[in-house]
């Protein structure tokens, strides 16, 4: 599979999957992996990187969950407290455009240019559009990386200068861009998943969710109790954690909220 470097005369560039496959799987840190993704991005063109990792898409409220993961590289450091202390994140148009599709996108953000977030700018994204165009980050490209249990990321490589020449120039790597993305996602969420807490959400044990998940079947606590070969009073008691540990009022808001989070996905107990 070959790529195009930005800014010089078109050659192939080689990409070895396996290459990159090895090169993230022997970085020892998350950190490390996203210092290699960097270098992947670079080859294309790219001078700044920006990587999220959302444990879920929207919270109890309608509001997209702030990210778990926001890895930076040549990007003002304060936007990591823009975007998840004041929220930013949730009004960034290149966010909803990217739980809206599942390909590699390029984004704008001058008013005139129609690229996808233009449908999604309006008065409450004019801060986060302000804090990019004082930095220098207004055109980019974002693989939206959707997961099997619901959650999700992006990578989003930003070049400075002409936006119209970058757009043009995506198109000869949109594909490797993609692929690196996807092959960097597979091994970070390993790291995520031994170095990080994956998620503000609600955690519920095994046995929590079961007992939780029987109950939105339409079993009762005696039924539950003997799917399960447990008492009805420790059946009793799951119920009842996982309803707090939700924040319902009871196991009916508990079961709605639940499925609203995705928690049914994940395979039985």
């Amino acid at each position: 599979m070959a790529g195009l470097k930005f800014g010089v005369e078109p050659r192939e560039v080689g990409m070895d999957v396996k290459d990159v496959e090895g090169r993230f799987a022997a970085a020892t840190s998350l950190d490390d992996q996203i210092d290699q993704l960097f270098l992947a991005m670079q080859n294309y063109g790219f001078d700044t990187l920006i990587y999220d990792y959302t444990p879920g898409r929207y919270d109890l409220s309608g509001q997209l969950i702030i990210p778990t993961v926001l890895e930076l590289r040549n990007v003002d450091e304060t936007m990591r407290d823009y975007w998840c202390q004041r929220g930013y994140f949730r009004h960034d148009p290149v966010q909803h455009v990217a739980l809206s599709t599942t390909g590699p996108f390029f984004w704008n953000y001058d008013p005139k240019a129609k690229t996808l977030i233009h449908a999604f700018m309006n008065e409450e994204t004019v801060p986060v559009a302000e804090f990019l165009w004082e930095r220098g980050l207004t055109a980019g490209v974002t693989v939206p990386i959707h997961l099997p249990g619901g959650d999700y990321a992006t990578v989003t490589g930003i070049r400075a200068g002409d936006p119209v020449r970058l757009e043009r120039d995506i198109q000869l790597c949109m594909g490797d861009f993609n692929l690196v993305a996807h092959l960097f996602q597979r091994t970070a969420a390993l790291s995520i998943g031994r170095e990080r807490a994956l998620s503000s959400l609600p955690r519920l044990t095994a046995r929590e969710r079961e007992c939780l998940r029987y109950s939105a079947e339409g079993y009762s606590a005696k039924e539950i109790s003997r799917l399960i070969d447990r008492a009805v009073p420790t059946v009793v008691m799951h119920l009842n954690a996982a309803t707090r540990k939700l924040g319902a009022r009871n196991r009916t808001q508990a079961v709605a909220r639940a499925a609203h989070l995705r928690m049914f996905d994940q395979p039985r107990a």
